[in-house]
């Protein structure tokens, strides 16, 4: 018994048929993992390249200005300009949403004139590229002067419906402080507070108006008007009120005068009286 198991493990054919099973379940062993580290590999490289993939975005961001602006105005300068950004994609995005970088004009070293600036950009990192457009600006500095005008109050219309009368316009603040460049101060002749009646206005108006700096020619002068905006009240009174209100200190003069003047013909008979009984 012993021999035939041992002959039949033995044999060559049964030796050649497990070999061939065993490479068989060899080979789809080895396949299946080819196939799941192809697939991880795939999938890892895909998020790479998702990663690494390049984009360019353009962002719209304020110039900002370094200088003295206690001492110097600055004119001529755009408020906005806009920056072309290029590099990874996931960074870029980053900084279009959140635009914690910042694009300047170093005007420190400059003095009074016109002077043509390079923009430059801060905060922005290493792996981007940045295109500032436009790259260079044209600005005109000037020395910061600040005086003091009067404020004009300017109604739309001084007569409403009814019998209302428009009342002289009291402004809030009679005088304020205009500040900017040197030759443009120089230009303000007064300061106007234009103020809106309504034609149906039966009422004391009050109104939060904003100033104008004008010159001579009542053009507007670009300067700063501090403070910007003040109260102007105009008084909305009815005409017949008016008139009653002189009749009746009119009508109480008169009666007190009748008043004095009838004591005084009382007295005086009494004093007729007296002398004729003494005779």
């Amino acid at each position: 018994m012993d021999g035939k198991k041992s002959s039949f493990f033995g044999n060559v054919w049964f030796m050649r048929i497990a070999s061939l099973i065993l490479a068989i379940f060899l080979f789809l062993y080895v396949n299946s993992d080819k196939n799941g580290f192809l697939r991880q590999t795939t999938r890892g490289s895909d998020s790479g390249s998702a990663l690494m993939s390049n984009k360019t975005m353009t962002v719209r961001t304020p110039l900002e200005l370094k200088m003295n602006s206690q001492k110097y105005v600055v004119t001529g300068y755009p408020q906005y300009v806009k920056v072309k950004i290029s590099g990874p994609s996931a960074m870029v995005t980053t900084v279009s949403n959140t635009q914690n970088f910042k694009v300047y004009a170093d005007l420190t070293k400059l003095g009074i004139g016109e002077h043509t600036v390079t923009l430059k950009e801060s905060g922005l990192n290493s792996e981007l590229r940045s295109k500032i457009t436009p790259q260079k600006i044209t600005v005109n500095i000037q020395p910061r002067s600040t005086i003091t005008a009067p404020v004009e109050v300017r109604l739309n219309a001084k007569t409403v419906n009814g019998n209302y009368h428009v009342g002289t316009p009291k402004p809030s603040m009679k005088t304020v402080q205009i500040s900017g460049a040197k030759n443009q101060v120089k230009k303000v002749a007064k300061v106007i507070a234009y103020v809106d009646i309504p034609k149906d206005a039966s009422s004391n108006i009050n109104r939060q108006v904003t100033l104008q700096a004008v010159d001579k020619k009542g053009r507007a002068v670009n300067v700063v008007v501090m403070p910007s905006s003040i109260n102007v009240e105009v008084p909305i009174t009815k005409q017949g009120d008016d008139d009653q209100i002189s009749s009746s200190s009119s009508s109480d003069s008169e009666s007190s005068n009748a008043k004095v003047d009838s004591s005084s013909i009382e007295s005086s008979n009494s004093s007729n009286s007296s002398s004729s009984s003494s005779h």
